[in-house]
């Protein structure tokens, strides 16, 4: 019997995960919008960036799954603001405010995601300056919005033929079920969680990378394919290379979404400062891959090598770089 790990195995896994299969939504709705992936403003990336005079704002909005916001809704409300926070930051931006939508069945089923919210904003420091509550609907939905600022931009169309590729996770966390959520942030200081994501402006600004992505529900794998499309470019990723909590199977983690994880690219003179910049902050990161010419994203070992996407094949969100240019 083979060990669950074989790469074929890794790989199948990842393909079938629920994560990717719902990114696979966003071509359907680019085509019925007739955008493209790169229009005046990109589209596919973490954030709509803005250009104005002092650089760019950065826009952008996340809605909840209903089972989630249903059976953790204080986590739902904080996640509300953290992974709006975590998508500025992706940018190399830094949160300005944030407002959100509101359903429930009444305001005892509002409460805990207005509290969560509450909780979140105080933590990273982003005021709720509004939004919309309605609590005579029939249950529970969410959907928050952030704006944010960035000097010098991130993006996920800007991973480039010959960059490495850079994870950076906070693996000081566990799992929250029962979704695949790496949790590493309620508990933590929140002058730390503000440090920490500090981190991705500093690098934008300092110029040491161009492209990043925050590791979002598709996981890990999933999320280098979206950056892959955008930028046009294949990435191959070393699994065995990826940081890790020690007592977590690599099938799972693969398809984990954590509170605090990127993926950059750099290139190879610029690699050591960027991983000394996270390091500085206790937060693990590495290098786990390549960027080269090609349309696919695959996973590897020694000389095994598991496509999970061929764009050549089907696009995944609809959004490349070589679609403005091809």
């Amino acid at each position: 019997m083979r060990a669950a790990c074989d790469l074929d195995v890794l790989a199948a896994g990842v393909r079938a995960s629920r994560g990717l299969g719902a990114k696979r939504d966003i071509a359907d709705a680019m085509r019925r919008l007739g955008l493209s992936g790169i229009d005046a403003i990109a589209v596919g990336d973490d954030c709509a960036a803005l250009a104005d005079e002092d650089g760019y704002l950065l826009f952008a909005i996340e809605g909840f799954i209903n089972e989630f916001v249903a059976q953790d809704p204080w986590f739902a409300g904080w996640c509300g603001v953290m992974v709006n926070v975590s998508d500025i930051a992706a940018m190399g931006g830094r949160p300005l405010a944030v407002v959100d939508a509101l359903w429930a069945a009444g305001a005892g089923d509002a409460a805990p995601i207005l509290d969560g919210l509450r909780a979140a904003a105080a933590t990273f420091a982003v005021p709720i300056v509004g939004g919309h509550t309605n609590v005579r609907a029939e249950r529970a939905q969410l959907s928050v919005a952030i704006l944010g600022r960035a000097k010098r931009l991130l993006t996920s169309f800007d991973a480039a033929p010959g960059d490495v590729l850079i994870a950076a996770i906070d693996l000081r966390g566990r799992y929250r079920g029962p979704f695949a959520n790496w949790e590493a942030a309620t508990d933590a200081p929140p002058s730390r969680l503000r440090g920490d994501l500090e981190v991705l402006p500093a690098i934008a600004e300092a110029g040491l990378a161009k492209a990043a992505k925050d590791i979002s529900q598709a996981g890990l794998v999933g999320t280098a394919a979206m950056m892959a499309e955008c930028s046009g470019v294949a990435i191959s990723i070393e699994v065995d290379a990826v940081p890790r909590p020690a007592a977590v199977p690599l099938e799972r983690w693969l398809t984990s979404f954590p509170s605090y994880g990127y993926l950059l690219t750099a290139k190879p003179a610029q690699t050591a400062s960027v991983l000394a910049r996270f390091a500085e902050r206790s937060l693990a990161a590495a290098v786990i891959g390549a960027v080269s010419c090609g349309r696919d994203v695959a996973i590897v070992r020694e000389h095994q090598r598991e496509v999970i996407w061929d764009f050549a094949a089907a696009p995944l969100m609809g959004c490349s770089r070589l679609e403005a240019i091809g």
